[in-house]
């Protein structure tokens, strides 16, 4: 059985007095794969900034590994919609950005982060600058950073969301295979149902005015999966199955 790595316990929250989430309750486990989807608006970013310790809840507690992290920044790594990587920076510079703040010289810094290059598939990237990759590159970037900050849990907040499709479909399948490899615990906004199905290991349901989770829908298909696997009975399966409750 999986460790616990992550437990986000009856969270709720208010903005001026009107409910935006309540009594939301999630878990996620070692290695996993884990995806919360919902409309646009829904409340998905307000409960990613109270995992993230960014804002606090009015009800309810955050535990990573048995701790309480509630209302503490830093904890977890978090990756939001845009790269934002800095544009006066190389490629090298800006993955191993997360070493040069926990106080790693930069020589040092980029030593660590020279081999995982490869296996983020950004070799020969080291030198350039932002501006110089591909939307899908960029993407590769940020999240060899996040995983640099904490390789323990990380937060996605819909990092493909900006692709085109087909840059989006190579992406997904990179994405299941170095997640393979680096075994990265992670929690994934997206309100892209076929990303979900594709992505993830379960699924958590926030629809409603304030946002409650509506079901937990877990994966079957195993991993690493098939390109073919979105053509399948099975996952049209899926896909009826969340439309009807959403």
């Amino acid at each position: 059985m999986r460790m616990k790595k992550l437990e986000v316990n009856h969270i709720s929250k208010c903005f001026d007095g009107k409910p935006i989430l309540q009594d939301i309750s999630i878990t996620l486990n070692q290695g996993e794969l884990v995806s919360l989807l919902g409309v646009s608006g829904g409340g998905k970013t307000t409960l990613f900034n109270i995992i993230a310790g960014l804002l606090p809840p009015d009800e309810g507690n955050v535990i990573l590994n048995g701790k309480d992290i509630t209302n503490q920044p830093g904890q977890i790594s978090y990756m939001m919609q845009k790269d934002l990587l800095l544009p006066y920076r190389t490629i090298e510079d800006n993955a191993a950005l997360p070493l040069l703040l926990k106080g790693v010289n930069k020589r040092d810094a980029r030593t660590q982060v020279s081999p995982l290059f490869a296996q983020f598939g950004l070799e020969g990237t080291q030198k350039k600058y932002p501006a110089q990759l591909s939307g899908g590159m960029r993407q590769r970037a940020a999240l060899l950073r996040t995983y640099l900050f904490s390789q323990d849990v990380a937060l996605l907040d819909e990092p493909f969301s900006a692709l085109d499709t087909l840059t989006k479909r190579s992406i997904h399948q990179w994405y299941l295979d170095v997640m393979e490899k680096i075994q990265l615990t992670t929690l994934f906004i997206t309100h892209d149902i076929d990303e979900a199905i594709l992505l993830s290991d379960r699924i958590y349901l926030l629809s409603g005015n304030p946002g409650r989770i509506a079901a937990e829908i877990v994966i079957q298909e195993p991993k690493p999966r098939q390109d073919d696997f979105s053509l399948t009975p099975e996952f049209l399966e899926y896909k009826r199955e969340i439309l009807s409750l959403l």
